[in-house]
Order: C-alpha cells, then structure tokens, then sequence
C-alpha cells in the first residue's frame, strides 16, 4: 500500500495531503527555481507521489500557483509549464504539478508533516546552478549530475527495493 504524505504550509492556511510509492528524500535539486523558492541549504528535496490522491484544504485564496521563468542557454527566458503551487500567507512552498507527467505531484519534502524515510544514499543535481558557497555534503554511495539524473524517481525507488506498493 502506498505511504500516505500528509503536508502544511507553516501558518496553517494550507493541508493537504497524497499516496506515494516514491516517499524517499533523496533528490537535493540546486536549481534556481527550487533553491529560491523551497531551499534552506542551497537546494530543494521533492517527492513523487500520484496525482489523484491529491486531496487540498485550504483557506479561501490561500493556495497560489507560480510558473517559474527558465533562463535559457542563449539567453531568453521562457515560461515553464510546471506550477509551483504555495501559500499566498506565508510563502511555504507545497508542491509542484507538471502537465507533461499529470500522473505526478511533487510535494517539497519541506512541507511534509509525517515521517519520511532516511533514503540510502542523494542524488545532487542541477548542480550547474549550484552557488559558490553551497559545499554539497557529498555521501560515500551518492551521484551527481549537472544537469538531471539518468533514473526517473519511480526507477531509483525500484532499483533500490524502496518502491512501496
């Protein structure tokens, strides 16, 4: 049976809460989108978990979408597609929702009120974006990539027998 994730933003204002097969947090993205709005320690920690589980309380106008800005290699910006949804009173950032996988949400592992699991070993991407004084704490068992991981989430969580039915 999927794990159920139960979340808030700080104030309250907004609970919610969805089924993972994928609970581990192990992704530490450096991003400047997730760094920005989600990241304490120069990096932000998303979960998988399905989209249809998603179940949402919140205060009238509480809950707000963001779609980011990405910078581009040339130079142009373009609007991404993803939404970065978060609380309009304290600015908790709660999940994120792309169209181009509408099976997934994402919740940040920051707003996460029940027990996650300590993954076995981190995967450091977007370290491209990295800030000079971020020192990622590089573990014995843990990859890096510049960009994105090889594996989806799903593929980590199965290769390693974290995948929770």
């Amino acid at each position: 049976m999927p794990r159920t994730l139960e979340g808030s933003c700080r104030c309250g204002a907004v609970r919610f809460r969805c089924d993972s097969h994928t609970p581990q947090p192990y992704q530490r993205c450096y991003c400047s989108i997730c760094r920005k709005t989600a990241g304490g320690g120069g990096y932000a920690i998303n979960l998988g978990a399905d989209a249809r589980t998603l179940r949402i309380e919140a205060d009238p106008g509480a809950k707000q979408v963001f779609n980011a800005e990405i910078m581009q290699d040339d130079g142009a910006c373009r609007l991404s597609s993803a939404e970065r949804h978060f609380c309009a009173r304290c600015a908790t950032a709660l999940w994120l929702f792309s169209p181009e996988w509408p099976e997934l949400v994402h919740p940040f592992a920051s707003a996460i009120d029940s027990a996650l699991p300590v993954p076995p070993s981190s995967i450091h991407l977007m370290l491209r974006f990295k800030p000079s004084w971020v020192e990622p704490q590089i573990g014995a068992d843990d990859a890096m990539f510049a960009l994105h991981p090889d594996e989806s989430i799903e593929e980590w969580h199965r290769k390693r027998g974290l995948w929770v039915d």
